[in-house]
């Protein structure tokens, strides 16, 4: 197909109110292989280079490789049979049972833009730039709009004149201080601003039940309000008129012991009150290095697994930097490969144990009553697991689409633990609010089994307090 032609097919695309063309950046196909549906009526156009780029990293068993097959999968589903002619000039997006289709789909060969300073060809990023800087020049009269997750690739289009953005579609908050923190403060006490409640006791306790506009906050399901008087209840349910609410007995929580581990603060306490309870079905925990996230988490888990055995195992995995890249590698099993990545879980394990008379055969007791698996996120892709605790580590450098493959492998009787700490991303072209550790905690905050909390302070020592502040 002639680079004359797809310039004039694509100036015929049917337009109703002049839609925007959408260039996609590989990166946002791969943080959501699904974004070619996410445009409405607007023309989503993909570069030639970046479907090259897509085949050269679909192979393998990599988490990235199997976005990108995906993403493929997606642009054929609309490309489908098309003939040359219309791929060039915009294949219909079709929206499920909608009566007529919203949008289109185009191919976008590389082109040399006449009068236009072009970057140097060796970069694919320059390639993408130097197409898109052509679709801009032949179309004077249509906004161009170049979409990557990249900031220095958005830096390189704006010094060229292209109008560039991040991919928001799934990106559910624009500051990061709106999450939900999974508690809500009263800086007096509670009871001062109420002056209405109808008590229950229950099997399960006390019960409250006060006016909705009593709590000036947005109240979801299993946030904790407390006050500086040691009041403290969990809410319960959440109407249009009312809250329930369940009375908790924080010096009771904070002497809990939970796999020989007590609680060091009140967000400790709530912390593994949320995760020991059988109807809540996922946590999510935040908070910064050092507040007890991960041995909450595994104290909690041994808890329920050994004693009450709730769960039949404890599924250990974790996103980090590198990891698909270096695990293959490694020699030995894949639990043997993915312990150095999940070392956080064997230190806490043995910190668990410190104060035992005879600490390594403690925690050799524990791994051989204990059925912990190491499983690496590739191999859960796919997988189905009944009645296990899922424990997943550093989750803050999950995309959205990734939390979702794995939190849907949770089948009948499992529970989903997520851990992390949103100001520590490593994964490149993610922030706080894209995250999908916060996309998580924000869809999930009105689920009657969800809970999340983000713990305070650092309990680990006081160098690391003070490291965290001032360092």
């Amino acid at each position: 197909m002639g680079e004359a032609k797809s310039a004039t097919a694509l100036s015929t695309v049917p337009s109703v109110s002049n839609p925007i063309f959408y260039v996609l950046d590989t990166n946002v196909l791969i943080h959501d292989p699904a974004a070619i549906r996410n445009f409405d009526e607007h023309h989503v156009v993909i570069p030639i280079t970046v479907l090259e780029e897509l085949d050269r990293l679909k192979s393998g068993k990599l988490a990235m490789a199997a976005d990108c097959r995906q993403a493929i999968r997606e642009i054929d589903s609309v490309i489908g049979r098309a003939s040359p002619e219309l791929v060039e000039q915009g294949v219909p997006i079709e929206r499920g049972k909608r009566a007529r289709p919203v949008g289109s789909l185009s191919i976008l060969m590389s082109e040399t833009p006449a009068n236009v300073v072009l970057l140097p060809f060796h970069l694919n990023d320059n390639k993408i730039l130097n197409a898109v800087a052509s679709l801009k020049q032949r179309h004077p009269g249509r906004r161009v709009v170049l979409v990557t997750k990249d900031i220095n690739m958005r830096l390189k289009a704006r010094g060229i004149g292209i109008e560039s953005e991040d991919y928001h579609s799934d990106q559910l908050l624009g500051d990061i201080t709106q999450l939900n923190k999974g508690y809500i403060e009263f800086k007096h006490s509670f009871w001062d601003v109420v002056e209405d409640v109808r008590t229950d006791h229950a099997s399960g306790g006390t019960l409250y039940h006060v006016a909705r506009e009593v709590i000036a906050h947005n109240v979801f399901p299993n946030q904790f309000l407390y006050d500086n008087t040691g009041f403290l209840a969990r809410v319960l349910k959440v109407g249009k008129q009312e809250v329930v609410l369940r009375h908790l007995d924080l010096d009771k929580m904070l002497q809990r012991e939970t796999w020989g581990l007590k609680p060091r603060d009140a967000f400790q306490a709530m912390a593994l009150n949320l995760l020991l309870d059988p109807d809540i079905h996922i946590v999510n925990l935040t908070g910064a290095a050092g507040s007890g996230k991960t041995i909450l988490a595994l104290a909690a888990a041994i808890e329920m697994t050994v004693p009450q055995k709730l769960y039949r195992r404890i599924i250990a995995t974790r996103s980090t930097q590198g990891l698909d890249e270096d695990i293959g590698f490694l020699p030995g099993t894949e639990e043997e490969k993915m312990e150095p990545w999940l070392g956080a879980i064997t230190d806490n394990l043995e910190a668990l144990h410190w104060d035992d008379e005879n600490s390594a055969s403690s925690i050799e007791y524990v791994l051989a009553r204990v059925p912990l698996l190491f499983k690496s996120l590739n191999y859960i892709r796919g997988r189905s697991f009944q009645h296990s605790l899922i424990l997943i580590d550093e989750s803050q450098n999950l995309t959205p689409h990734q939390i979702k493959t794995i939190v849907t492998r949770a089948g009948n009787g499992s529970k989903v633990i997520c851990l992390g700490n949103l100001a520590q991303i490593d994964t490149p072209y993610l922030s706080p609010t894209s995250s999908g550790l916060t996309y998580l905690t924000e869809r999930f905050k009105n689920f009657e089994h969800g809970g999340s909390l983000q713990l305070q302070g650092i309990p680990r020592s006081a160098l690391a307090a003070y490291a965290e502040r001032y360092l």
